[in-house]
């Protein structure tokens, strides 16, 4: 027996519908604007965005920075090698100072006149020491001696040239002359202290000289002599006899 189907009974039919499906979607950029070169599809669209060129830094503040570095290394260097030169001559020479003395004066002439200005002429007798046994000193031109009375310039004179050997003691005579005008009040005080036989003199030597390191000769220095004399007398023509007297010793560079 054969059933027929109604159309009726074919469209009252229910069909299944999938409520969860995505709905299709209008995509935001054509696809002929989301592929990359490749033709591959990008899920994002390009954006482009400006470049912004950074200008290369400047060579000329390196080169600054070096010359400067160089510069003090090289200086440094400097320093470390005439340090360690100096400490070597030490060790080796091992260098003492030069001893002075004043051992004797004698007054040729020594006269006021009505305008108080003194006139004097010393002859004084100097003994250098160099101690060294390895350094020889060169006494060149330039120096100059003086013989002070309470800060007054009385002679003045200066060391002849010549050469020092090791350990060697060298005794000089030395002319001083000089006219310096004095006051009242010092002429009195001078003439005070000589009827008491204590007579104070300073004597200056200003010497420039230049030390010899084995077959090295140095650059030149001024050696300075400061001594402290207590004489009996500034009589002329008399054998002055010094009291006291004690010097001392530096080097201007």
């Amino acid at each position: 027996m054969t059933t027929k189907h109604s159309p009726t009974a074919d469209q009252q039919r229910i069909h299944p519908v999938d409520v969860e499906a995505p709905q299709p979607t209008v995509p935001l950029v054509p696809r002929e604007l989301s592929r990359s070169e490749k033709g591959d599809p990008e899920p994002y669209p390009r954006r482009v965005l400006p470049i912004a060129h950074s200008r290369p830094p400047k060579k000329r503040r390196s080169c600054c920075c070096r010359c400067l570095c160089c510069t003090i290394c090289t200086i440094l260097l400097l320093v470390v090698a005439v340090a360690a030169t100096l400490g070597i001559l030490y060790l080796v020479f091992d260098p003492k100072l030069p001893k002075y003395s004043v051992d004797r004066l004698r007054v040729t002439a020594f006269s006021v006149d009505q305008n108080l200005t003194a006139h004097a002429t010393f002859e004084v007798t100097v003994t250098a020491t160099n101690p060294n046994k390895g350094i020889g000193i060169y006494y060149v031109s330039g120096s100059r001696l003086n013989v002070l009375y309470s800060g007054y310039d009385l002679c003045q004179g200066t060391l002849p040239e010549f050469y020092q050997g090791h350990r060697n003691t060298t005794v000089l005579g030395v002319v001083l002359t000089g006219d310096v005008q004095l006051g009242s009040t010092v002429m009195n005080e001078l003439q005070q202290q000589q009827q008491t036989g204590t007579v104070p003199l300073d004597f200056r030597g200003d010497v420039p000289v230049r030390v010899k390191l084995g077959g090295l000769k140095l650059w030149k220095v001024t050696s300075r002599v400061r001594c402290s004399l207590v004489v009996d007398s500034l009589t002329a023509n008399n054998q002055i006899r010094i009291k006291n007297s004690s010097c001392k010793f530096s080097l201007k560079l």
